[in-house]
């Protein structure tokens, strides 16, 4: 009979990052011999203690990767997160607890560095809840039916001085950082971006080991010079009969910290010659690309997934970083099960500030700590929470004091996948 060892949940090493990133591909069922060059790109990513692996003997069969990362709060405040990446399993070794055991690792970790919220983009929906993450926002992506858009398609540039031009991935990457940073400050559930994240997307390194092919970028210009959207796509060479073009072009990202700059550029991506379809890429729930169409049906949702999912690691500074356009009060008793953030917190929140301060007052609402992130971020309702059993009302009416303090009127948005 075979001996089940000790599994050894622990930091890597250096010398031990090609295993893990074998390891890493295994279970993202991609080839586990990872290429020089590809491996040299990721070592950019490892960062001593923030890099787990499970061990069993000295072959690595769990992966767990976090970074540090900021994530816009409501309101526009930056928020410290611990960014949690990279998790596998290997299929040899599920079921053994050891996810378990390298999220409390790190998550004690991120508490102890003060970090606010912890995040991650959920793969699959029922694993992350029982450690306290809840999803806090959406994404959709349309899919744009072109000629029965309505637009006239002898599209000419933008009117007033304004200007859209083809750049490359130069432009991009100094052009783009300083974009993004506007919005980011703008929209709740906007993550901080690397140096390294527009290199990867650019095709200066690579981290997927998929053959780079070069997007075409697309930049606007306002009157005055200021560049206000950029966006990356892709496109297609599909003929029908007749030598009838049938191109799809996919957006990568698109970026616009003003209306003016996201109408030029949906309105330039729907009028291309050739394409007869534009997919929208990871968009926001409420955005407004249908109706700058003149037809808004034909933009069709193709996708809709929750998408950036968060942790809270500390109520009162979560609850604090944000701002509220209402007025009142409200007390919150949070089930931590992870034990780190629980309590009950009395949150005095208005337009001139909040506090949210320990109490033993009888609470007005009960709540995980689960549903407390999915509120956060102004997307998700109390009441229809009340109604599916997932938050408990001990004075009526709560729920409809929490929604309205923590609902906002546009909601959050995470462009980003990491």
């Amino acid at each position: 009979m075979s001996r089940r060892t000790e599994i050894d949940v622990r930091p890597i090493t250096e010398a031990e990052f090609p295993d893990w990133n074998r390891a890493l591909n295994t279970g993202f069922l991609q080839p586990p011999v990872v290429a020089e060059e590809q491996l040299e790109a990721r070592r950019r990513q490892f960062v001593p203690g923030r890099l787990l692996g499970a061990f069993d003997d000295d072959r690595c069969v769990a992966t767990f990767r976090s970074f540090d990362q900021e994530v816009t709060a409501v309101g526009g405040a930056p928020v410290r997160a611990d960014a949690i990446s990279n998790v596998t399993v290997t299929a040899t070794h599920r079921r053994r607890g050891l996810l378990t055991r390298m999220m409390a690792q790190d998550l004690a970790a991120a508490k102890e560095r003060g970090d606010v919220v912890a995040t991650l983009i959920a793969a699959e929906y029922p694993i992350y809840g029982r450690y306290g993450f809840g999803p806090a926002t959406t994404l959709t992506e349309w899919t744009v039916d072109v000629p029965r858009a309505g637009l006239d398609p002898r599209w000419a540039a933008p009117e007033g001085g304004a200007r859209i031009d083809l750049v490359d991935g130069a432009d991009v990457r100094k052009l783009g950082p300083g974009l993004h940073e506007r919005l980011r400050r703008s929209q709740p559930g906007a993550v901080s971006r690397t140096e390294l994240w527009w290199q990867s997307r650019t095709g200066v390194v690579d981290l997927s080991g998929t053959p780079w092919t070069e997007p075409y970028y697309v930049l606007y210009r306002s009157a005055d010079g200021e560049v206000e959207g950029l966006a990356a796509y892709r496109a297609d060479d599909r003929w029908g009969d007749a030598k009838q073009p049938l191109n799809t072009a996919t957006v990568d990202w698109l970026l616009a910290v003003t209306p003016a700059a996201e109408r030029a550029l949906w309105h330039y991506l729907c009028s291309i010659d050739w394409v007869q379809t534009v997919k929208s890429g990871w968009r926001s729930p409420d955005d407004l690309l249908p109706h700058l169409l003149p037809d808004p049906r034909a933009a069709r949702i193709t996708t809709q997934a929750d998408w950036l999912w968060v942790r809270i690691l500390d109520v009162a500074q979560a609850l604090t970083a944000r701002t509220y356009e209402g007025r009142g009060s409200v007390l919150l008793d949070v089930v931590d099960r992870g034990g780190l953030t629980g309590g009950r917190w009395r949150l005095e929140a208005g337009p001139d500030g909040a506090s949210c301060v320990p109490t033993t007052e009888s609470a007005h609402l009960v709540l995980d700590v689960a549903e407390l992130a999915a509120l956060w971020l102004g997307d998700a309702s109390a009441v229809r929470l009340a109604a599916l059993d997932r938050v408990r009302e001990e004075r009526a009416g709560a729920a409809r004091v929490v929604d309205a303090l923590l609902r906002t009127s546009r909601r959050p948005w995470c462009p980003d996948m990491f």
